[in-house]
C-alpha cells in the first residue's frame, strides 16, 4: 500500500495537531469558569452588548446576518427577510450582492444567477429548506445551466438565507464557489395571528406600456402551547421586459466576401488585409416580454413532544414568459458579393454598403430578413418536503424526504421571415440604413415567398416540451461528547434527478407578404444608441396576432426531422452519499472536520447522430453512461482572537457537476441561417477543486464588523466550451430555399443538405485557479440613523492552458449607504463588476465578454403606523447599456438597453 501527503490533507493535520496542543494546555491551566465553547463566549458578549437595548429595522436585520457569520464555524455570510425588503429587488439574487464575493448577471435586466467568488453560477448550488427545487427552461435554445434561476423564487417567500463559502461534510456536494441556503418563514417562529399584505405597481421606462401590477399576502397562526403552527402566503408579480439594442451573431474572414466589387478591388491592391473579419450582419433587436409569477407556500410546523420536531413546507410556482422577439438585420452572409464598400478597423470591417434591387448595376438583391417571433411559455413548479427531528439524552436522530417538479408543456413558437430586397449603409457600432427607406417602409416590399424572386420564409410552428424532476431521502444522526471534539455527525443522503426535452417543428406554411398580413406601427430599436444612422430606426413590426394565426391556421403540418433529433433528449443521474462530520470547540477554538463520499451514475440518452428522416429507426435513441466517485475531505477552522476578532482558516476538497444537458453527447441545437450550433458530451469528469479560505473579522461595534477574506482555488477537469467545425444536415435546405442557395453557393454546403457549422461543446480541459479576496465593512453610525455596508472583491482566474474562465470578474464591489430614524428609510444600493466571459444569447453563438457593468438602485420608505408602510424602489437608475463581444471591444456581438424599473408598494403588517 502506498501513501501520498497532499497539501489539502497536510493542511489538516497540521490543524488538528495546534488544535489537540492547544486543548491540552487549556486543561493543564484548568479554567472552567470561562465560557466552555466560542458559541457560548458569543453569545456572553451580545449580552452585555445588548443589554436594554432594541434595535428594529435595518440595524435589526444587520444584527441578525453578523449574529449567523460570527457564530458558523465555516466561512459563512447571512441575509435576513427584513433586510431583503429594504432592497432595490425584484428577486433574491439582488439582495445578495451585499454578500461580498456575489457577483449577478443581467442579461435581460434584472439579476437571475449567482457567481461566488469568481466561478460560475453553473457551479453553485441552492436549497430551499435543503431541498433542490427543480428548474426547466422558459425559452427554446436558451443557454444550458445547473445553476439557480432567482427570478423564479419571490422575495416574500423567504426567511432568510445563508451562503457557505467554505463547505461542511454535512452539507450536499456539487458546489465550487458556495452553497446557498434559502428558508422560508416558520410559524412558530412568528406570532399567533400573523398578517403581511403588501400592493404595489412595478413600472419599466423603455416599456409601453410599462406599469404592471404585483401584490402578497401572508397568514401565520399557531396555538398557545407553541406546539402546532400553520403558515400560508401567495403572491402575484408581473413586470414589462423591454430590450432593445444591436447584435451580431458571426465573423466570417474577408475571403468570404472576396466576390464583391468593393472588396475584390481592395485585397487585389492591397489596401485591405486578407486577415480582415466581417461580421456577417448587424442586428437591430427588440425583446418584449409581459412576465407574470404567481407563488403559493404553506408551512406546517408540529412539535408533538418537547424533542420532537416535525416540519413540512410546500411550494407552488407558476410563470408566464410568454414573449415577442424581433430580429431585422441586413445578412451579409447571403448576399456576400454586393459590397460596394468598406471601411476598416483593427482588422475588422466596421462598416461599408451593399446595393440591393433598388440599384440597377446591382448583381442581384439583397438581403435584409426581420426574423420575428410570437412565442407561448408557461412553466410550472412544485416542491414538497418533509423532515423530522427527535432529540434523545445527548443524541439525535432526523430524516427528510422531499419531491420537486418543474414543467414547461407550453413552449411554442410561430416565426416567419419577411425579406426585403434593397440596399443598405451599415456600421458596426450605430446600425444600418436603408438606401430607399420610403420603400423600406412600405410593407409590401417585405415578402415571405409570395414572389418567384422576392426572398424571406413564411416560417414554421415549434412546439416543445420541458421537464425535471428531483426526489431526495436524508437520514442524519448526532451524538454529542463532553470533550473537544464535543459532536460526532453521520449521515446518508440519496438524490435522484431527471430532465429531458422534446422538440417539434412544423413548416409548409402559406406564403404571405408583410402587406397581406399586416403591420402595427413602427419599432425605434436604435434610438438608445447615440450616433444612429438616419434612418436606422421606424422599422415595420408585424402584427403579432396576426402572424401567430397565420401561421398556425396555414402550417402544412411537416415536421423537420433535424429538430426532433438534435433536440429530444433526456438524462437521469442518481448520486449516493455519505458522510461523517467532528465538531469541536475547547478554548478559543472551535470549528469541524469531515469527509463526504458521493458516487453519481448519469445516463444521458439521446438519438444516433446522422439520422435525417422521421420515423427514427428503432434502437437509435441510446443512452451513455457515465459514474463518477469522489472522497470531499473538509475542515473549518474558527478562532477568537479576542472578544471581538475571530479569525478562521478552511480547506476542503470540492466537485461541481456539468449541466444536465451538456451531459448528452448527441443533444444539439442547430441555427440554420449563421450555421452556428451548441452540444453535448457523454463523457464529461466533474468539476473538481481544492479550495482554501483565510479571513480575519473585527466585530468593533453592535451591528458593525470590518473583515477580510483570501481565498484560492486550484481547478481541475475544468469545463469549457469549444468551438469546431461540424457537418449536419440543414434543414434550411427545406424551409428556406433561398439562403440555404447562397449558403451553397457561398461553398458552406453540398447540394445534398448538408452544411458546416461551427458547434460549441463542452470538453474537461485541465487544471486552473482562482486566487483572491475581499474586503468587507458594515457599520450603523450610533444614534444618527446612517449606517453603510460595502463589500470589494478581487478574483483571478485562468486556466493552465490559458484563457479565463466563464463569469469571472477581476474586479467587482457594492457601496449601499443607508438611512433609518422615525418612521422614514432610505437605501442606495451601486454595485460594479468588471468584464467577464459569458455565453451569447442565442444557443451556439460563440462565447462573448460582457463588459464592466454598473447598477445603481435606491428604496425609499415611510411607516405611517405600526400596521401601514409604502415603498418606492428604483433598479438600473443610470440605464445601463449591457454590452458583449467577442475577443475585444473591436468585435461588438451585442449591445442592449432594458430601461430604468420603478417599483411603489403599500405593506400592511398586523
Amino acid at each position: 500500500m502506498s501513501h501520498r501527503r497532499t497539501l489539502l490533507a497536510a493542511s489538516i493535520i497540521a490543524g488538528l495537531c495546534c488544535f489537540t496542543g492547544s486543548v491540552l494546555a487549556q486543561d493543564a491551566t484548568q479554567q472552567p469558569a470561562k465560557p466552555k465553547t466560542a458559541q457560548e463566549k458569543a453569545d456572553a458578549a451580545k449580552a452585555q452588548q445588548l443589554e436594554g437595548i432594541t434595535v428594529t429595522g435595518i440595524r435589526a436585520s444587520l444584527e441578525k446576518s453578523l449574529d449567523t457569520k460570527r457564530n458558523a464555524d465555516a466561512v459563512v455570510e447571512a441575509v435576513t427577510a427584513e433586510d431583503i425588503g429594504k432592497f432595490p429587488n425584484t428577486n433574491v439574487a439582488e439582495a445578495m450582492t451585499q454578500i461580498p464575493g456575489v457577483a449577478i448577471d443581467r442579461l435581460f435586466g434584472q439579476g437571475d444567477r449567482v457567481s461566488i467568488d469568481g466561478t460560475d453560477p453553473s457551479l453553485n448550488l441552492t436549497f430551499l429548506n435543503g431541498q433542490p427545487i427543480s428548474q426547466t427552461p422558459w425559452q427554446y435554445g436558451a443557454q444550458p445551466n445547473r445553476g439557480f434561476d432567482f427570478t423564479m423564487l419571490a422575495p416574500e417567500v423567504v426567511g432568510r438565507l445563508e451562503v457557505y463559502k467554505s463547505p461542511e461534510a454535512r452539507l450536499p456536494e456539487g458546489s465550487l464557489g458556495g452553497t446557498i441556503l434559502l428558508h422560508t418563514l416558520n410559524p412558530l417562529d412568528l406570532p399567533a395571528n400573523t398578517v403581511r399584505t403588501s400592493f404595489g405597481l412595478n413600472y419599466n421606462d423603455q416599456a409601453s406600456p410599462g406599469t404592471r401590477p404585483s401584490g402578497s399576502a401572508l397568514y401565520s397562526w399557531k396555538n398557545d402551547s407553541n406546539t402546532f403552527g400553520i403558515v400560508g402566503s401567495i403572491q402575484h408579480y408581473e413586470e414589462k421586459i423591454d430590450r432593445q439594442g444591436i447584435e451580431i451573431f458571426t465573423y466570417s474572414p474577408i475571403s468570404k466576401y472576396a466576390g464583391s466589387p468593393g472588396v475584390a478591388a481592395g485585397l487585389a491592391n492591397g489596401s485591405l488585409s486578407p486577415n480582415l473579419i466581417v461580421p456577417d450582419e448587424v442586428n437591430s433587436a427588440w425583446f418584449q416580454q409581459k412576465r407574470k409569477r404567481d407563488t403559493a407556500t404553506l408551512g406546517i410546523q408540529i412539535h408533538p413532544t418537547s424533542n420532537w420536531d416535525i416540519d413540512l413546507n410546500s411550494l407552488f410556482v407558476r410563470e408566464n414568459f410568454n414573449n415577442f422577439n424581433q430580429s431585422l438585420y441586413p445578412f451579409f452572409g447571403a448576399t456576400p458579393n454586393n459590397f460596394t464598400s468598406v471601411t476598416t478597423n483593427n482588422g475588422v470591417v466596421t462598416g461599408g454598403h451593399a446595393c440591393g434591387n433598388d440599384s440597377p448595376t446591382c448583381a442581384g438583391p439583397a438581403a435584409s430578413l426581420l426574423d420575428s417571433q410570437v412565442r407561448h411559455s408557461v412553466v410550472r413548479t412544485s416542491a414538497f418536503d418533509l423532515k423530522s427531528t427527535y432529540r434523545g439524552d445527548g443524541w439525535s436522530i432526523g430524516g427528510a424526504a422531499g419531491y420537486s417538479k418543474a414543467v414547461n408543456n407550453d413552449i411554442s413558437q410561430a416565426f416567419m421571415e419577411p425579406q426585403y430586397s434593397g440596399g443598405y449603409t451599415w456600421d458596426i457600432n450605430k446600425g444600418f440604413a436603408f438606401d430607399s427607406p420610403d420603400a423600406a417602409r412600405n410593407p409590401a416590399n417585405w415578402h415571405m415567398g409570395d414572389t418567384p424572386n422576392g426572398g424571406g420564409w413564411a416560417g414554421n410552428y415549434g412546439q416543445y416540451s420541458a421537464r425535471s424532476r428531483d426526489t431526495y431521502a436524508q437520514l442524519d444522526f448526532s451524538k454529542d461528547f463532553d470533550s473537544f471534539f464535543n459532536q460526532l455527525l453521520v449521515g446518508y443522503r440519496f438524490n435522484r434527478h431527471e430532465e429531458g426535452m422534446q422538440a417539434h417543428v412544423y413548416g409548409g406554411n402559406a406564403p404571405i407578404s408583410l402587406a397581406g398580413l399586416g403591420t402595427d406601427g413602427y419599432s425605434d430599436t436604435l434610438g438608445g444608441f447615440s450616433g444612429i444612422l438616419s434612418g436606422a430606426s421606424n422599422h415595420l413590426i408585424p402584427d403579432q396576432n396576426a402572424l401567430y394565426n397565420w401561421v398556425r391556421s396555414t402550417n402544412g403540418g411537416n415536421e423537420d426531422p433535424g429538430t426532433y433529433l438534435n433536440g429530444t433528449y433526456n438524462v437521469v443521474e442518481k448520486t449516493n452519499a455519505a458522510y461523517a462530520q467532528l465538531n469541536f470547540a475547547g478554548g478559543d477554538f472551535h470549528g469541524n472536520v469531515g469527509v463526504r463520499y458521493a458516487h453519481t451514475v448519469t445516463d444521458g440518452s439521446s438519438f444516433e447522430p446522422g439520422l435525417t428522416s422521421l420515423p427514427p429507426p428503432p434502437g437509435s435513441f441510446v443512452t451513455n453512461s457515465n459514474t463518477s466517485k469522489n472522497w470531499l475531505p473538509s475542515v473549518n477552522v474558527a478562532y477568537d482572537a479576542a472578544e471581538d476578532v475571530v479569525l478562521r482558516f478552511a480547506a476542503a476538497k470540492v466537485i461541481a457537476r456539468v449541466p444536465y444537458n451538456l451531459q448528452v453527447a448527441s443533444n444539439l441545437f442547430l441555427n440554420d441561417t449563421p450555421l452556428t450550433g451548441s452540444g453535448g458530451n457523454a463523457n464529461l469528469s466533474p468539476y473538481k477543486s481544492t479550495n482554501f479560505s483565510l479571513s480575519g473579522e473585527w466585530y468593533f461595534a453592535p451591528q458593525s464588523y470590518f473583515a477580510v477574506t483570501g481565498f484560492y482555488k486550484k481547478l481541475a477537469d475544468y469545463v469549457t466550451l469549444a468551438t469546431a467545425p461540424e457537418i449536419h444536415f440543414n434543414s434550411g435546405s427545406i424551409n428556406t430555399p433561398d439562403i440555404f442557395a447562397a449558403q451553397l453557393a457561398s461553398g458552406l454546403c453540398t447540394a445534398d443538405g448538408y452544411c458546416t457549422y461551427q458547434v460549441t461543446r463542452p470538453a474537461n480541459t485541465g487544471s486552473g485557479k482562482v486566487r483572491g479576496g475581499s474586503l468587507s465593512y458594515q457599520q450603523a453610525f450610533g444614534d444618527t440613523g446612517f449606517g453603510v455596508t460595502a463589500n470589494y472583491t478581487y478574483a483571478k482566474a485562468s486556466l493552465d492552458s490559458g484563457g479565463g474562465l466563464p463569469y469571472n470578474s477581476k474586479n467587482s464591489y457594492t457601496v449601499s449607504p443607508f438611512y433609518e430614524k422615525g418612521p422614514f428609510s432610505a437605501r442606495v444600493t451601486y454595485n460594479w463588476r468588471s468584464a467577464y466571459l459569458a455565453g451569447g444569447y442565442i444557443a451556439g453563438a460563440a462565447l462573448g465578454t460582457t463588459k464592466a457593468y454598473g447598477e445603481l438602485g435606491a428604496t425609499l420608505g415611510y411607516k405611517l403606523n405600526e400596521i401601514t408602510s409604502f415603498s418606492l424602489s428604483g433598479m438600473n437608475l443610470t440605464n445601463e447599456q449591457y454590452v458583449q463581444y467577442i475577443g475585444s471591444p473591436d468585435q461588438p456581438s451585442g449591445k442592449y438597453t432594458t430601461g430604468r424599473r420603478y417599483m411603489a408598494a403599500v405593506h400592511f403588517a398586523m
